[in-house]
């Protein structure tokens, strides 16, 4: 479709769907998508953990698609509940104060829950390069507080949020955090 051709049929839409259409055109002209692969690891296997029932060989080579999950209020205040209630079980791992600028690891981790909050799958659409070591042990401290809150009216859904890791081990979750401190 030429970008003429797009532009009028973006003419004949309500304002606010002219918007989304704009952005979303905007995306498929750049070769973007809304939809991106999971990362990978250096040897190509999706940067992910498993179920603890999955048996099949095999199954972790099939890349994963993720959608960039919604944030409504309800997703945002599950997010605050599901930090506050990992912050409960390692106090002495929290970060206390505001963050350095440059923290050693930042993941972003979602986490599959099931509609009564236990932790079915934790995978990792960001994860740092240079510390590898970081998601597997936030995926470790995660399934050890299995189940979080019930997500309620949610449902089984995917948690998402920022891991902010210092050097020192301690770290903050970005829904709850303290902030950085100013160079």
């Amino acid at each position: 479709m030429t970008a003429h051709a797009a532009a009028s049929h973006v003419a004949a839409l309500p304002r606010a769907l002219r918007a989304l259409a704009v952005a979303v055109a905007a995306f498929a002209m750049a070769g973007c998508s809304l939809l991106k692969p999971a990362d990978k690891t250096e040897d190509g296997k999706p940067v992910a953990t498993t179920p603890a029932d999955e048996t099949s060989p095999g199954s972790r080579d099939v890349p994963t698609v993720r959608l960039i999950t919604a944030q409504t209020p309800a997703v945002r205040a599950y997010r605050k509940l599901g930090a506050r209630h990992i912050y409960s079980k390692y106090a002495n791992r929290i970060y206390k104060g505001k963050i350095p600028p440059l923290v050693y690891a930042v993941v972003v981790v979602e986490t599959d829950l099931d509609a009564s909050g236990n932790v079915v799958n934790v995978a990792f659409s960001r994860v740092p390069s240079h510390a590898p070591e970081v998601p597997p042990m936030i995926a470790e401290l995660i399934k050890a507080t299995s189940p979080l809150p019930s997500p309620g009216k949610l449902g089984s859904h995917t948690y998402v949020d920022t891991w902010l890791w210092d050097k020192s081990g301690k770290f903050q979750i970005d829904s709850i955090t303290l902030g950085q401190r100013s160079r």
